[in-house]
């Protein structure tokens, strides 16, 4: 398994003074906003590779960490930050604009709530970000290789899933809390009970088959005659 290290942004200090690694949460889920993060890390305070001691050790791609442990690398990386921002797309965002574009959006809110500006900005994936007015560079499989994308996709994670959670105290019925609004049996089954709740993505060809089902289920089911 890949492990982010600190030597793409050393490199590039030479260059660029301010380096932030920025990374998403949330694309594939069936309800609920896309999530961005984007972190500055302090070079003084990170070294260029893996140590077992320092803080940074636990730092990986969050698809990778328990909920556990990146709950506990939270305040490590904002401690030994310049700067860090959060931006969010909605669901109404997402079935607006196409979660490709969505997630731009979200990237250019979590990029503009920054207190410092960054002079490159580092982008897991493939893709940079439309009109934004600074250098960027996408990498493949950043958030497994870049630390300051790891990083960010920790802060992504934990924040959106902290927000799926209060949306789940509002919609009980749907389990959010447990899977966070992505594609399991238990959302679609319930989803086919329910309908959808206000938090859900419409554009979304699962939820819309899930409709459907439910729209020609109510046609066909015999009506009862009047007594």
């Amino acid at each position: 398994m890949l492990t982010p290290t600190y030597t793409t942004e050393t490199r590039l200090l030479k260059e660029f003074r301010l380096i932030a690694g920025i990374d998403e949460v949330g694309r594939a889920p069936l309800a609920g906003p896309v999530v961005s993060a984007v972190v500055i890390l302090k070079p003084e305070k990170v070294g260029r590779y893996r140590s077992k001691t320092k803080w940074w050790v636990g730092v990986r791609d969050s698809k990778t960490l328990t909920s556990r442990q990146r709950t506990a690398l939270v305040q490590f990386i904002k401690n030994n930050a310049y700067d860090f921002g959060i931006g969010a797309a909605s669901h109404q965002e997402i079935d607006e604009l196409n979660i490709h574009h969505a997630t731009f959006l979200a990237m250019r809110r979590a990029v503009d709530n920054l207190q410092v500006a960054p002079h490159l900005v580092l982008i897991d994936g493939q893709f940079t970000i439309p009109d934004l007015e600074i250098p960027q560079q996408a990498i493949i499989d950043g958030d497994a290789q870049v630390l300051s994308i790891a990083a960010a996709s920790i802060l992504a994670k934990v924040y959106r899933d902290d927000l799926m959670k209060k949306y789940s105290a509002a919609f009980p019925e749907f389990g959010i809390a447990q899977h966070k609004g992505y594609d399991t049996a238990f959302h679609r089954n319930q989803l086919r009970r329910h309908g959808p709740c206000e938090i859900h993505r419409m554009s979304f060809s699962t939820v819309r088959d899930i409709m459907n089902e439910r729209f020609s289920s109510l046609l066909s089911s015999p009506r009862r005659g009047r007594g």
